[in-house]
């Protein structure tokens, strides 16, 4: 049953029982574990550390659930006595940025030891965390820092995050369609105008309210458009590139679409034949067809030159007053072994790490299920990023106003 952290995540104590030496540090208790994933306590552990760990998860309630139903879970079957205070803050950046309220509040009212261990947050506060030296640069002590390989866990919207996160999963968005509907499907944004020109409301997207795979659509469209990709990924900053956004917004709002409510919006109109095709989240595509909800025919497509993702980072705060177990249990999260049990075939999101030590692991019908419509290489050659934040909001703010 999950504990509540009073005051605005004031935290129940809980007891974690690990062995010293799985939450190792360089120069503190030996070298760490190797990058196999492993999670087996030595034959000999020197000594056995009680501990506290506290983990705070920005996200939708599927965030506290996969801590508490599958990843702590697999914990105990080689911890039996590990116990793990997990809280969840709440969806969307709001939810991260009450994690940054918190432990910057600790660390302004001068506390040496703050009460929030692991940590996982958005793309979008990791600026704040690191301007204001909240976190830890845990990777280089991590055991899986060798299968950290993305770009956005080198760079985040413009922020140098590089040993400081490890993605824990990577999402996805791509269009999702009606095979019996869409029998020529559009290679790329100058074939998807003209079908939805010649398929006048059968395309249909949420504008970007109300989720974020209608936001992900439109800057992939911007990005296809004016061919600034790299530069509003990565920046400077140049207002100048903003001159093109208006004409490219009209053209874009100009097409005979319909608009969905929301994420959840675009995949039942889908389902309920009320439009062809729209773009989706790969996991929430996956999700309903499990659930029942999705007719199982229907398929996905990443278009070029591509569509964003976004990944959830796993961050130990600078002065976690449980650094050894929060390593460990970071090291848990990333490693290949609950990157495919949990991460891949629970939830269908694609692997933080790199998908090459996770694949062996992964079950031939999870594979079968996530890399048969979108395969390795579509992600590394079209899985693009989300802009960097001087740009992010003033797209948004652009769609809106043309």
């Amino acid at each position: 049953m999950r504990k509540q952290w009073l005051h605005g995540l004031v935290v129940c104590t809980s007891v974690v029982t690990l062995m010293a030496g799985c939450g190792t540090q360089e120069g503190k208790t030996g070298s760490a574990p190797a990058a196999s994933g492993s999670t087996a306590p030595a034959d000999k552990p020197a000594k056995e550390v009680k501990m506290s760990l506290n983990l705070a998860t920005a996200g939708d309630t599927n965030m506290t659930e996969l801590q508490e139903k599958h990843v702590i879970p697999e914990l105990k079957k080689t911890y039996a006595d590990a116990q793990v205070n997990v809280v969840g803050t709440g969806p969307g950046d709001a939810g991260s940025q009450k994690i940054f309220e918190k432990l910057k509040a600790q660390k302004d009212a001068g506390k040496q030891d703050w009460d929030i261990d692991v940590a996982i947050v958005h793309q979008s506060m990791m600026k704040s965390l690191i301007d204001n030296d909240l976190l830890e640069k845990w990777v280089p002590n991590s055991a899986n820092k060798s299968a950290v390989v993305s770009g956005d866990s080198k760079n985040s919207l413009g922020t140098n995050v590089d040993g400081y996160v490890i993605p824990l999963y990577h999402s996805q968005v791509a269009l999702a369609y009606n095979p019996e509907k869409v029998k020529d499907v559009p290679k790329n944004f100058e074939e998807l105008e003209k079908w939805i020109q010649s398929n006048p409301k059968r395309f249909g997207y949420n504008g970007i309210k109300n989720g974020m795979s209608g936001v992900a659509f439109a800057t992939a469209y911007t990005y296809a458009k004016s061919g600034d990709y790299k530069t509003l990924t990565e920046g400077p900053y140049n207002a100048e590139l903003e001159k093109k956004w208006p004409d490219i917004m009209k053209q874009l709002k100009s097409l005979p679409v319909i608009y969905t409510n929301g994420n959840n919006g675009t995949l039942d109109m889908l389902n309920r034949g009320e439009i062809d095709m729209g773009p989706v989240w790969v996991d929430m595509f996956y999700q309903w067809i499990t659930d029942g909800r999705m007719n199982p025919s229907f398929n996905l497509k990443m278009i070029d030159p591509g569509m964003p993702g976004q990944p959830m980072y796993v961050v130990i705060p600078k002065n976690a007053k449980n650094k050894e177990a929060a390593l460990k249990y970071a090291d848990f999260l990333t490693s290949p072994d609950i990157q495919a049990k949990v991460i891949v075939e629970r939830y269908s999101w694609y692997p933080g790490i790199n998908a090459d030590v996770v694949l062996s692991k992964i079950s031939s019908e999870g594979k079968q299920k996530l890399f048969k419509s979108i395969t390795a290489e579509d992600l590394n050659k079209r899985g693009q990023s989300l802009p960097i934040g001087d740009y992010f909001g003033k797209l948004q703010a652009a769609y809106e106003k043309n």
